[in-house]
């Protein structure tokens, strides 16, 4: 095993030098906590199964002390960053292989997908996110991500404890939500291991979790289908509905939010759902059926008898 680190910005040494040196200061406001341990770098990579042939996004690449790391093992790094003081430090911490290194400027929720697109057109499409991640975008991102770069095949993540929580929850579990239930539908918790405070300057007041999510498409659970976008987008919607009140039955929630009773027993009915179960009691199996059995109930026949 080698003795070199994955990252010779991962220590409090070296990140103290290049903020002095550039006389930079960390900003809260940008959820700046700056990871300074090398052994956290080394599983991050690890978890990412790194190639030559990757194309990695990264948002917020801060100083580069992921960056650095990522660089000698892929093909090419795309970072997105919003603090536009950084651009100086990343020029100088990437410069030895700043042929394989973009820098995006702008908020990443703004500039996903469209301008990545544009930025690694010269490239191969991302292949994989790789991020230690603003803590307040993080869930939205991920969300984003897995919805609308498919190029993108895995992403592991650094997110707040709390947030990975939600992503691996079961159904059942009162962590258990909407968020859990849309993203399973794109994507399936392959790993995870747990930083805390001490890993990072400043230390933050929250533990923190990275989380590895392989992306995989959405199929029927009953014919093994590939869901097309519209039924993803039709399958949220039905999601986002049975939670919106999620202490009361799926039924009275779904039907607070504009679904018909009738269609609604309909359906339940045929995708073998009780109508006095709760939200969080459902799989994403089951938000997908019972998406399938609402189109059908509501679906108009045409003139051979068939639906739509």
């Amino acid at each position: 095993m080698s003795d070199q680190p994955h990252s010779r910005l991962a220590n409090a040494r070296e990140t103290k030098a290049v903020l002095e040196r550039f006389g930079l200061f960390t900003k809260h406001r940008l959820g700046q906590n700056f990871l300074v341990s090398d052994e956290v770098i080394g599983h991050i990579c690890e978890l990412a199964e790194l190639g030559p042939e990757d194309v990695v996004l990264e948002v917020g690449p801060g100083i580069g002390t992921l960056t650095v790391a990522l660089l000698p093992r892929t093909q090419a790094v795309v970072s997105i960053e919003a603090d536009r003081t950084l651009p100086p430090v990343l020029v100088e911490t990437c410069a030895q292989d700043s042929d394989k290194f973009t820098l995006l400027m702008g908020d990443a929720l703004k500039v996903i997908p469209d301008g990545v697109g544009e930025l690694a057109a010269p490239l191969n499409a991302p292949t994989k996110f790789v991020s230690n991640l603003p803590y307040q975008v993080a869930a939205t991102l991920i969300l984003k991500v897995l919805q609308e770069l498919p190029s993108v095949e895995r992403l592991v993540v650094m997110v707040q404890a709390e947030v990975a929580d939600r992503i691996c929850a079961q159904c059942g579990n009162k962590t258990y939500g909407a968020y859990t239930a849309k993203l399973a539908l794109y994507g399936a918790v392959t790993g995870r291991f747990e930083v805390g405070p001490g890993n990072f300057m400043p230390p933050p007041h929250v533990d923190s979790a990275v989380v590895r999510i392989d992306h995989r498409p959405a199929v029927d659970p009953d014919d093994g289908e590939t869901l097309s976008d519209s039924q993803l987008a039709w399958t949220c919607q039905v999601v986002d509905a049975a939670f919106a009140q999620r202490r009361k039955t799926i039924r009275n929630s779904m039907s607070a939010s504009g679904f018909d009773k009738g269609v609604l027993d309909v359906a339940f009915a045929a995708a073998g759902i009780a109508a006095t179960a709760r939200a969080e009691k459902l799989s994403p199996e089951d938000f997908v059926r019972l998406a399938k059995a609402l189109d059908a109930a509501t679906t108009p026949m045409d003139m051979d008898g068939e639906g739509r």
